[in-house]
Order: C-alpha cells, then structure tokens, then sequence
C-alpha cells in the first residue's frame, strides 16, 4: 500500500506540473491572451462598462499604467516559470523514492514545497482578484484559480497525510 501511495502522490504531482507547463508556456508564447484578461482585471474595465455606478466605488483600485501592468503580468509569469521548475523537482525527487534511489520523506519535501508553490499562484490570484473584484464579471476565472488552488491543497494533504 504504501508504494502505491507514493505512485499517486508522484502521479498527481506531475499532473500539477504539467498544468502548470502549459500554462507558462502559453504565456510566454502568446503572452497576448492572459495579458490582455490582467489588464482588464486592473483597469476594472468590464465593471466600468456595465456597472458603473459599482465602478465609481471601486475606480481607486485601478492599475492604468500600462508599464506596470506588463511588470505585473512578468512576475506572474517568472513565479509560475519557477513554481514548474520546482514542480518538476519534486516529481523527479518522487519518482526516484518510487524506485527506491532516494528517501521518500526528503522526496515528499520537495514535492509538498513544489506543490505550496502551485497553490499560491492560486490563492495569490483569488486574493488579488479579489481586490480588483474580478468577482463581478470575471467568474469564469475566480471559478478556475479556485478550483486549481483546492487541487494544490488536496496534492498537499495528500503529501503530508501518507
């Protein structure tokens, strides 16, 4: 049972760092799509079309400077660039204790720090959604960072619990 555990733990991780690979790639690729979705999260711009009255209240919160925005979305980007490289470590640390080269409690290390990271891209999103109240007319994405942050918490449960 126990190498069965660690064959899932190490599974679901690596489902964690290939979600987190392609999405890293697609921003570096096409940096154009999710860029353009931050831009509108930081200027309020859906609220400002069609809600108004809800937009004056918020209007303060905007980030406008295009500068700014584009460093925002790089540190994104570097963040999730490192959180896949450390997923990767932690999926590599993982499958080598399933075949016995290295300790699975120093594997488990790597793989739950890779998985805090996976999960704080998520809740780092919900948060700053949140301030941005992308809430309002953004629910697709609050929907999605919500979801993928309960699977870094299950992925991290799961490491510390077995």
């Amino acid at each position: 049972m126990d190498m069965m555990v660690l064959i899932a733990q190490t599974c679901l991780l690596g489902y964690l760092a290939a979600w987190m690979i392609t999405g890293v790639r697609d921003n570096i690729v096409h940096p154009s799509i999710n860029g353009v979705l931050v831009q509108q999260v930081m200027e309020l711009r859906r609220m400002q079309e069609e809600a108004p009255d809800e937009f004056h209240l918020l209007k303060s919160r905007r980030i406008t400077n295009r500068r700014t925005q584009r460093g925002l979305f790089v540190a994104i980007v570097i963040f999730e660039f490192l959180t896949a490289i450390l997923l990767l470590a932690g999926v590599a640390a993982m499958a080598l204790a399933v075949f016995g080269a290295i300790d699975a409690e120093s594997a488990k290390v790597v793989a739950l720090a890779g998985a805090l990271s996976f999960t704080t891209v998520w809740c780092g999103m919900l948060v700053v959604g949140n301030h941005f109240a992308y809430w309002c007319f953004h629910e697709g994405a609050q929907n999605t960072h919500f979801q993928l942050a309960c699977l870094g918490v299950g992925e991290m449960i799961l490491l510390a619990a077995a």
